[in-house]
């Protein structure tokens, strides 16, 4: 495992996929650390839609891949040098777009299918765990996101085809139940990200209407059962997508993909919320582009891909929830996609 903080997103390359790997100074600006392949292929499209697509580890030695072009996900040592391919298999389903992992669990989402996998990491090896396949609510799903919750009881999907979030129950031998499904709040469910309280915050695009972005809350009162808590609270922009929340659970944003700007959000002690800054940060302002974000793993810094801009961002975060922008960094490609930071 490197003690080099970092910046991860994928190619999504047809041909070869790769990881691009950004170190991180103190200062939060970024310097190119190098390419590795995953071995798979991407779709080669200008956008991969979902939040999620490369994840690390909870202590950062690992980060997981997903390749929607050859239907597997790669999984890599994090190390001193940059990167090291341990392993790669196939994702349990067609075109994986999302995956997730707590321990040595792993969950991967299957968008051509579509459904969830689990895989066990034993080794430095992706095993996969045997009849842990399980459907979304239906076939037009069209899933966004997979993520466990922060009790790890719980796996949860957006729906994005169905307006719905699905959540599964996970037993003791990390095998889901379920889904137990309900309507979203608003449409377009996407993106979520939660509180260390446990509290789920999800983006609505509803249907990348113009000036309709919002974004919602959920608790997890039991495993495999979500409850609203806040309804859609809109944010005045367009085409929402992804959700990131503060280590300390205040504060959460959202990036608008329709007018390139990042909204804030305040979340209160029952999870509810309230729209802090409508334009908290901006990448080309009015312009299309901002997609994926990250939040770095000590709350200092959060990171967004402009794909159209072809550009990382990057802001230092506030102890008041307020951006300050660092600077762009070149070294992306137009299909870039997937954001995680360390």
């Amino acid at each position: 495992m490197s003690d080099q903080p970092a910046v991860y997103v994928q190619t999504n390359d047809a041909t070869e996929n790769e990881v691009v790997a950004f170190a991180r100074g103190d200062d939060g600006r970024l310097a190119p650390l190098g390419r590795f392949g995953t071995g798979g292929r991407g779709t080669g499209e200008p956008h991969l839609p979902s939040q999620g697509s490369l994840v690390l580890s909870e202590d950062g030695s690992r980060l997981l891949v997903v390749n929607a072009g050859s239907d597997d996900v790669s999984l890599f040592a994090v190390e001193a040098g940059g990167l090291v391919l341990a392993d790669r298999v196939g994702s349990g389903g067609a075109r994986p777009t999302s995956v997730a992992v707590r321990g040595d669990l792993v969950y991967v989402l299957n968008n051509g299918t579509p459904n969830i996998a689990a895989f066990r990491i034993v080794g430095g090896r992706l095993v996969e765990l045997e009849d842990s396949a399980r459907p979304l609510s239906a076939d037009d799903a069209d899933p966004a996101q997979v993520s466990f919750s922060v009790d790890g009881r719980s796996v949860v999907v957006t729906e994005r085809g169905t307006d719905s979030i699905s959540a599964y129950a996970i037993d003791e031998h990390g095998r889901a139940s379920g889904p137990t499904t309900i309507k979203a709040s608003g449409k377009t469910p996407y993106g979520f990200d939660f509180t260390p309280d446990g509290a789920m915050i999800v983006t609505e695009a509803f249907g990348g209407a113009i000036g309709a972005a919002s974004a919602s809350s959920y608790s997890l009162r039991e495993p495999g059962r979500l409850a609203p808590v806040s309804g859609s609270v809109a944010d005045t922009r367009s085409e929402v997508c992804w959700a990131a929340v503060t280590n300390d659970g205040r504060f959460a944003y959202v990036t608008n993909f329709g007018d390139g700007t990042i909204s804030s959000y305040e979340i209160r002690d029952d999870g509810g919320l309230e729209l802090r800054d409508a334009v908290a940060g901006s990448t080309t302002l009015g312009e299309k582009g901002i997609r994926d974000e990250a939040m770095t793993s000590d709350g200092r810094y959060l990171y967004a891909i402009d794909a159209d801009a072809r550009k990382l961002f990057g802001w230092t975060v506030g102890s008041d929830g307020a951006l300050a922008a660092i600077g762009a960094f070149e070294g992306v490609p137009e299909t870039v996609a997937g954001l995680a930071a360390s």
